[in-house]
């Protein structure tokens, strides 16, 4: 008996033994790989000679998790170390990452079915992976993963088949993508301003132009471009002479100069070169560019993200504007033929196969033709206008300038690197930024609208309140006087003529004040409220007019803008008459022109007028959007109404002497002028109005203009704003502006008079 007892507690201490020099107990740790490795489940060991199995799911959900977060680093840490010997982090990663992009894997989910620990070194767990694809819908599989036990952790052993049973073996996955067409964007009368099209790039080298023959090749090119043999010679003035520099002038339908020229593999006749491409085209070299936007080629590092999306590597993509918004809806529904490759390559089976759906058009509510005169507008200058019916908020015309030549975005386009260059010069004028939504801008006399309300909504100042307005403005004693518009003329016109005749307005009411933009009366109620705590109404008024935060339009990018509340007096003035750190939009000053011009409903500016397949009913049809209305009292919006009725009518009106015999006898309009300081001496000119025709065939409009440091609203947005309205009513613009020789067409310095000219 005692022989026995010894016996067995020999082997007991044996077998104890055995167990404490498990690599667990006694080795040092695996040295660890330089990846993190994530928390794994593992229980505490019970008394000193047991070490209990830990969890086997853990492990495996948190490897899944990862997968579904694309945390490919978290993963590989989960390995075994054979498993990390075999197989390299970045290798790991871009098996992955491929699979994740030949599926067009939108996202996946999981569901752990059963497990089996089979002895303290191994284990297996059996999941369910749902991948969910943009191109073929649901891919749904059941697979097994072979777990080993290394440091009392379950480790995870690498095979291809963890991703898909059918990738057993080196197969591979490989998906045939059906793309349909991209889709057109049209007016609101049906022409198109996208689509795809045969075309032609136009150039020339200006240093090789005959002078003898030179007014006759210009002609040719009008010909051939549009653009008037002015406007060609005008761009290549500053070249130097004698020097083969290549000047793009944009890109025409082929079918317009294929009759006469043989353009098929390019025309090059040393001077005018001409050769083809087949692309998404923008009409005119660009209808509304800001606000339609272009598409560019898919660049190498976001290949993986479009890849994932459902597009080809070779597809181009909306970078701007509509183009950029409207992406789903022009791309429409992709399918995809999803193969099983073997290590030959050869086909094995096919997984699935959705075919794609027709992409939607989209229709703009914008008018070509209103449009394109809008743009020649503002040739002189950089700048913005809206044009938007004051009944629907639908945006008629957006211009912006400087613009660009969407076509510079297509690589076959010859011209492309050329324009590209310029497009992104350091020394250019940010022509990709749409002025109309994203400039910011302070606005000027255009704001004293805001103040005028403000004050009346006050009780403090009614339509019979008066002022005397003279040429300077001493209410703040610490500050230096500040003056008066009229000042500003009368020291001009005695430096230039001798003698000052632009008097002080005098005494005005309210109204008058408006009509007269007279800028110390707006300074004296800025600083009136602001003394007598009311030092948030102006400020909150413009925000409730919709200064100051973005309007909602879709489709375009636009910002916000900036009302602040004033700190102090010289702040207040400041404020009072749209200067200070007052900044806004064209597009919110539209808004609420709008709404002033429609009796106070303020509409959200739209520029999208339906989607769809042509033929088929819409998927989306405008309907006007109603936001609020102007939180001012039917007096006060009567009150600014008349005011800017005469700031066009009234002979004592700002822009009477450009709008008013215009207004009296053709269509009647209503507006205001603003001279807003930049800092520079140059300040921004801007009109802002609406018309007052009442034709059932021609919804009334507010247009909002700026000319970007250019001189006096008076001077040069009147006449711009004058233009715009014979456009849409007149369907032609005759009217001239006064840097024009022609219409769309800039005037030169006449050259010298002989008898002035130096002797040599």
């Amino acid at each position: 008996m005692k022989v026995r007892l010894l016996i067995f507690g020999l082997l007991f201490l044996t077998i104890a033994g055995c167990r404490a020099a498990t690599p667990a107990a006694t080795e040092a740790p695996q040295e660890a790989v330089d990846t993190p490795s994530p928390t794994l489940a593992v229980l505490p060991t019970v008394g000193p000679q047991t070490t209990p199995v830990p969890d086997v799911e853990s492990p495996v959900i948190a490897y899944l998790d990862a997968w579904k977060a694309d945390d490919y680093d978290a993963m590989y840490a989960l390995l075994t170390q054979v498993s990390q010997d075999a197989i390299t982090l970045e290798e790991f990663t871009d098996r992955y990452r491929t699979v994740a992009g030949e599926v067009a894997l939108a996202d996946l989910e999981y569901e752990i079915l059963s497990s089996l620990v089979r002895n303290a070194e191994s284990a297996q767990v059996s999941y369910r992976v749902l991948m969910n694809s943009v191109l073929i819908g649901e891919i749904q599989r059941d697979t097994v993963m072979d777990l080993r036990l290394e440091n009392n952790a379950w480790r995870v052993q690498w095979a291809d088949e963890l991703i898909l049973p059918e990738l057993a073996g080196g197969n591979t996955l490989w998906m045939e993508r059906h793309v349909p067409s991209r889709a057109n964007i049209y007016d609101r009368n049906g022409e198109p301003i996208v689509a795809y099209a045969q075309a032609v790039s136009v150039g020339i080298v200006p240093g090789r132009i005959d002078p003898e023959q030179e007014a006759d090749f210009l002609e040719d090119l009008q010909w051939i471009t549009g653009l008037h043999p002015n406007t060609i010679a005008a761009s290549y003035e500053d070249f130097p002479i004698g020097v083969d520099w290549y000047l793009p002038l944009g890109e025409v339908l082929r079918e317009r100069i294929e009759r006469y020229y043989d353009v098929e593999n390019g025309y090059d006749d040393g001077l005018l070169y001409m050769y083809p491409f087949e692309s998404r085209f923008y009409f005119d070299m660009g209808i509304a560019p800001q606000a339609i936007g272009y598409v560019s080629r898919i660049q190498a590092e976001e290949e993986e993200e479009f890849l994932r999306k459902g597009y080809r590597r070779d597809e181009m993509v909306g970078r701007q504007g509509i183009e950029k918004w409207g992406e789903s809806y022009l791309t429409g529904d992709r399918g995809g033929t999803l193969y099983v490759l073997g290590p030959d390559s050869k086909v094995v089976t096919q997984l699935a196969d959705i075919e794609a759906q027709p992409a939607q058009s989209i229709f703009t509510t914008l008018d070509t033709n209103l449009q394109q005169a809008a743009q020649l507008t503002l040739m002189k200058y950089g700048g913005a206008i809206v044009v938007m019916e004051v009944d629907t908020g639908r945006v008629l015309a957006m211009a912006s300038s400087p613009w660009f030549d969407p076509n510079a975005f297509e690589p076959t386009n010859y011209n492309f690197s050329y324009q590209l260059e310029e497009i992104y010069s350091p020394f250019g004028n940010q022509p990709l930024l749409n002025r109309a939504t994203q400039g910011q801008y302070p606005l000027g006399s255009v704001f004293k609208i805001i103040t005028m309300a403000a004050a009346m909504e006050s009780g403090l100042y009614t339509v019979e309140s008066t002022y005397d307005c003279q040429y300077s403005f001493t209410e703040i004693p610490s500050i230096a006087p500040r003056y008066d518009w009229t000042w500003e003329h009368c020291r001009d016109e005695q430096a230039t003529q001798g003698e000052c005749k632009t008097l002080p307005s005098g005494m005005l009411t309210l109204p008058e004040g408006l009509m007269r933009s007279c800028n110390p009366f707006f300074w004296h109620m800025g600083l009136d409220l602001y003394r007598q705590g009311l030092t948030d109404a102006i400020s909150g008024m413009a925000r409730a007019f919709g200064l100051g935060s973005p309007t909602g339009i879709e489709g375009v990018e636009e910002e916000e803008g900036n009302i602040p509340d004033p700190g102090d007096e010289v702040a207040a003035i400041n404020n009072a008459i749209g200067q200070g750190d007052t900044l806004v939009t064209p597009i919110q000053v539209a808004q609420f022109i709008a709404a002033i011009g429609n009796g106070g409903t303020i509409y959200q500016p739209q520029i999208i007028e339906s989607i769809g397949v042509q033929g088929e009913e819409p998927v989306l049809e405008l309907e006007p959007i109603i936001k609020g209305t102007l939180p001012i009292s039917s007096e006060t919006l009567a009150a600014i109404q008349g005011a800017m009725k005469d700031v066009v009518n009234n002979r004592r009106g700002t822009a009477n002497h450009i709008l008013g015999a215009y207004s009296a006898n053709v269509i009647p309009m209503s507006g205001k002028t603003g001279t807003a300081e930049t800092g520079l001496e140059s300040s921004h000119a801007w009109f802002a109005g609406y018309t007052r025709r009442n034709r059932a065939d021609k919804p009334d409009i507010a247009i909002v203009v700026i000319a970007e440091y250019s001189g006096e609203g008076s001077d040069i947005a009147a006449p711009i704003f004058r233009a715009v309205v014979q456009q849409y009513f007149e369907g032609r613009r005759t009217y001239l502006l006064p840097w024009e020789a022609s219409v769309g067409v800039l005037s030169t310095p006449e050259p010298p008079e002989e008898e002035n000219a130096p002797e040599p």
